[in-house]
């Protein structure tokens, strides 16, 4: 079936797609928003309009999540990179230590950041296995006194996820990029959960902090401004001018995914949608092999790759005539990788699946 506006599959690690609902809804408007008579990006963020768009991002997504009161939201820019950076900047003291859990490539340079920040120890690091597995945090040194300990629920590049909430005494400072809003997550379990918008909730320039208010007496009195937390949250995310446009789509895809459920929702038809392709792997007799131990499959981003690899080029222009874009695996995993964020359609991953099916026959 063809996709609205001849549109491709895209199977993109991040940007990834968005709803087309959403696409639509900016489109009519792009040149007057919300009656406004301008469109977001020439809007003053001080404005009574924007200050209306903000808010009900802020309440939406808290609704999405079930946020505690006692739980700030921060609309910040930077990227998830730069929260490598902001959280021991902000949380890690002078001569105190954290932790950090490292299952591939984003928990490596969050703790490599960290390290220059201060005392950054490493108490799990997948690398021998090629980050294959997640751990069982229990069964891992964690040290009551940590500052806190760091992990990062989904890795785009390898592939593996935490399927639940993990659990640690010390405050849990959680990289969610990649599959926040693609379950339902206990807020109260972290003390920080930090995602940059542009794979499950809007465009890129965005990037979504929420911090529990009593970790925010931590931050240094000499942090500069915009790397200020406790300043951030001060100024409702407007100390200066925030990302407008990404905040306001990040809002109407809150309101796409509340309308469709909720994380609820959406962590079925996760389960669902890789599921499809999981299948597709496990069903070929070994002409294709999953990356991932099987108890640490991301919902997230399928990795995958054939028994030989030298028809992964076949593979990949046989894919891109069929309108299945952005399957070529990271250079660390090789093969290929599907990204099946919230706003992919089922669809998409049986029309892959089918493509694999028929590329093995062929090949086999």
């Amino acid at each position: 079936m063809p996709q609205p506006y001849d549109r491709v599959f895209n199977f993109s690690a991040g940007p990834g797609t968005l709803p087309v609902e959403v696409l639509e809804q900016c489109r009519e408007e792009m040149l007057n928003c919300q009656g406004s008579g301008m469109s977001v990006m020439e809007m003053s963020h001080r404005s009574s309009e924007f200050e209306a768009i903000i808010g009900a991002a802020e309440s939406d997504l808290r609704d999405l999540l079930a946020i505690p009161s006692t739980y700030k939201v921060l609309f910040l820019q930077g990227g998830a990179s730069l929260q490598f950076s902001m959280v021991p900047m902000n949380l890690l003291p002078e001569g105190g230590f954290a932790q950090y859990v490292v299952t591939g490539a984003w928990g490596k340079k969050a703790v490599e950041s960290g390290q220059i920040e201060g005392d950054a120890r490493v108490i799990f690091d997948g690398k021998t296995s090629n980050y294959k597995s997640v751990p069982d945090l229990g069964s891992l040194a964690v040290e009551p006194a940590a500052a806190y300990v760091h992990v990062t629920t989904n890795e785009t590049i390898q592939g593996v996820e935490f399927a639940s909430d993990p659990s640690v005494a010390p405050p849990l400072v959680c990289d969610m990029s990649s599959d926040i809003l693609s379950r339902p997550v206990t807020v109260s379990n972290y003390g920080l959960i930090y995602a940059g918008a542009q794979k499950n909730m809007g465009p890129a320039g965005l990037t979504v902090v929420i911090v529990r208010e009593d970790l925010l007496e931590r931050t240094p009195k000499s942090m500069p401004p915009m790397l200020d937390y406790r300043l951030q949250a001060k100024n409702g995310s407007m100390y200066n001018t925030p990302p407008c446009w990404s905040v306001y789509v990040s809002g109407l895809v809150y309101k796409h995914v509340k309308k469709l459920g909720g994380v609820a929702a959406m962590a079925q038809k996760s389960a669902e949608k890789s599921g499809v392709l999981y299948d597709a792997v496990d069903g070929s007799g070994g002409f294709y092999n999953g990356h991932a131990e099987k108890s640490a499959r991301s919902r997230m981003n399928v990795t995958f790759t054939l028994q030989d690899d030298s028809l992964t080029g076949d593979f990949l222009k046989g894919a891109e005539e069929a309108k299945l874009s952005g399957l070529h695996g990271h250079r660390s995993v090789g093969g290929f990788r599907a990204s099946i964020y919230n706003a992919f359609p089922l669809e998409g991953c049986k029309v892959l699946a089918g493509y694999m099916a028929d590329f093995a026959k062929r090949h086999g």
